[in-house]
């Protein structure tokens, strides 16, 4: 059996999708669902069980799955980067993954959990996945922060020699409609183009960069949950990975490849970023890929045209999810 939590989310629920693909079901999946919004992301999905988390911890540690775990792919968390609750934070980021990391290690069990590159801060220091700079990185968020403690803590208990952390970049795709505000620009400018026919995207508030050229490391759900299961299948591979393209891509590019999906002339307009935001604001993320292109990995990356394309075309026209 393979636990993924958060298996209803977005990189979740595609992690389970690719492992249908291989033929696998039995898995158990964990995740909140309390309005029902993740229900049509698990419609086309097969597994043993389902779970809510606040259902989980207590009956894995008292045996209730026996020896039958092979594998942990720890995704389930709060990723709301607006969330300033440090308590609720501290206890869904960290003490949760404390809790799944130090049961898994103890059992022999595979460990794989979702860190986030939003532990980078505005940049200035790199993006490097080297476990020796972790600790000099400043985060802006307090999510950030609950995703960077357990991190460090991992390191300083020796248990990131036996796990594996994954820092995701921005990440957009099919079946993320559940997540309010922190959906992808990708979707909420399809939902703007229908509505208003325009898109509405931040104005610049720093001298070097024009409006809409911000910069992202944009990657396919797709990818990074192939990049995901790739440690899955190496399990010799421990310690903290980068999961991003490689490349920083502007926002207009990104709105202009899903006009052009749509075969529309792009129409644009800047707004002003909400001062409560500017100071949280990343300017311009790119993955540091080179201990990741170490490994051997070597399946192509869809570029981004290709993966708004598909996303648009397959998912989001026809009101598709993962697996159908």
């Amino acid at each position: 059996m393979i636990i993924v939590t958060g298996g209803a989310g977005l990189i979740g629920s595609s992690v389970v999708w690719k492992l249908n693909e291989r033929g696998n079901s039995n898995l158990l999946i964990v995740d909140h669902n309390p309005l029902d919004l993740k229900d049509a992301n698990l419609f086309p999905l097969r597994y043993s069980y389902y779970v809510d988390k606040a259902d989980f911890i207590k009956p894995l540690l008292d045996g209730k799955y026996g020896d039958e775990i092979e594998a942990i792919i720890h995704l389930g968390a709060c990723s709301d980067t607006m969330e300033s609750d440090k308590k609720y934070l501290y206890q869904n980021n960290f003490e949760y993954t404390r809790i799944l990391a130090e049961f898994a290690v103890d059992k022999g069990i595979r460990f794989i959990y979702a860190s986030s590159a939003a532990t980078y801060g505005n940049g200035d220091k790199g993006y490097s996945d080297d476990e020796n700079l972790i600790s000099t990185y400043e985060p802006l968020n307090e999510y950030a922060r609950s995703k960077q403690m357990f991190d460090l803590w991992a390191i300083e208990e020796g248990i990131m020699e036996k796990i594996v952390g994954l820092k995701y970049f921005n990440i957009f795709g099919p079946n993320e409609g559940h997540k309010g505000n922190m959906r992808s620009m990708v979707l909420k400018a399809y939902k703007q183009i229908f509505a208003k026919g325009k898109v509405s995207l931040f104005s610049s508030h720093r001298d070097d960069y024009e409006d809409g050229e911000q910069k992202r490391d944009f990657l396919y759900v797709k990818d990074a949950a192939e990049m995901t299961l790739y440690f899955l299948d190496n399990p010799q591979i421990n310690g903290i990975y980068n999961i991003g393209s490689g490349k920083a891509e502007t926002w207009n590019e990104l709105i202009g490849n899903l006009f052009k999906s749509l075969d529309m002339e792009p129409i644009i307009e800047y707004i002003d970023m909400p001062e409560n935001i500017r100071n949280q604001y990343q300017y311009y993320t790119k993955a540091d890929m080179t201990k990741f292109e170490s490994l051997g990995y070597n399946d192509p990356l869809m570029n981004l045209s290709e993966a708004v394309d598909d996303y648009v075309q397959n998912y989001l026209i026809p009101g598709n999810h993962l697996g159908e």
